[in-house]
């Protein structure tokens, strides 16, 4: 069989002098000597590799007030093309850091959809 472990000599515990015992850490209670020369024990977790999916880019607000304030963006008759793609693009990275569209909000984009006066 395996030769005996060279730690605790065969009993798989071990003692220190306050009378504690513990398990091994050579032979982890076994008593035979670990078959692992390498030293150390690679005790990380490997995951396999997931297969790289493009992650579809969001284009509309998740929430309902989110989903109702791009509408009025939308629908604003006062605000350039570029304007509207700004405020919603606006609306869908506060909803991400903040979950939902509060009132303070929804309040400073609809003041950016008035008119110039």
């Amino acid at each position: 069989m395996g030769e005996t472990c060279g730690i605790c000599g065969g009993d798989g515990r071990i003692g220190n002098a306050f009378g504690l015992t513990t398990t091994c850490p050579g032979c982890h209670g076994s008593g035979l000597r670990s078959s692992e020369t390498t030293g150390f024990r690679d005790v990380t977790k490997t995951k396999p590799a997931r297969p790289s999916t493009p992650a579809s880019k969001q284009t509309w607000p998740l929430t309902f007030e989110g989903g109702q304030l791009a509408a009025e963006v939308q629908n604003s008759p006062a605000c350039s093309p570029q304007t509207k793609a700004k405020l919603i693009r606006e609306i869908m990275e506060y909803e991400g850091s903040h979950g939902a569209c509060t009132e303070t909000f929804i309040k400073k984009v609809r003041k950016q959809l008035r008119p110039p006066r």
